[in-house]
């Protein structure tokens, strides 16, 4: 995948609007077509098929990485599944969701990207330093922990 790649090779800021302003577009655009637009039950379950392949991807990504930064790219793939997890419902209560979502994800890239210059002044590269952070730091690695937990 090449996330990852871009993930941990561009600057922080760069990182922060790619992995936000292409999920709001999308389901932005998505929701557009699901409100004005009819689909039928067949697109539900594409959707929530999808949604589900979505997070599972995100979550194996995951668990093979290595480094800090670039499981933030498979959280994001992830997210991205919760987040259409609304489309399948085919109601304006499931669009409501994924604006939700959207912010909660949004705040979560937000925040996590903001500590991560925080983890390169430290030193932190990799995921199996993390336990050396919360004896040197443990305020930045509580932060990191809740963060990611999100």
């Amino acid at each position: 995948m090449w996330a990852p790649d871009i993930y941990e090779g561009s600057p922080t800021p760069v990182t922060t609007f790619l992995s936000i302003a292409p999920k709001i577009s999308i389901s932005t655009n998505m929701s557009r077509v699901s409100i004005y637009g009819s689909y039928g039950a067949t697109l539900q379950q594409i959707f929530f098929f999808c949604s589900i392949a979505f997070m599972i991807l995100g979550a194996l990504a995951a668990m093979a990485q290595t480094k800090v930064e670039r499981p933030l790219a498979s959280s994001s793939i992830g997210h991205v599944g919760y987040i259409h997890t609304g489309f399948s419902c085919g109601t304006i209560e499931g669009i409501q969701s994924l604006l939700i979502g959207i912010f909660i994800f949004a705040s979560m890239t937000i925040d996590a990207f903001a500590i991560v210059p925080a983890l390169r002044k430290t030193r932190v590269k990799y995921i199996a330093d993390l336990g050396v952070l919360a004896k040197t730091n443990p305020i930045l690695a509580i932060t990191f922990s809740i963060t990611m937990l999100s």
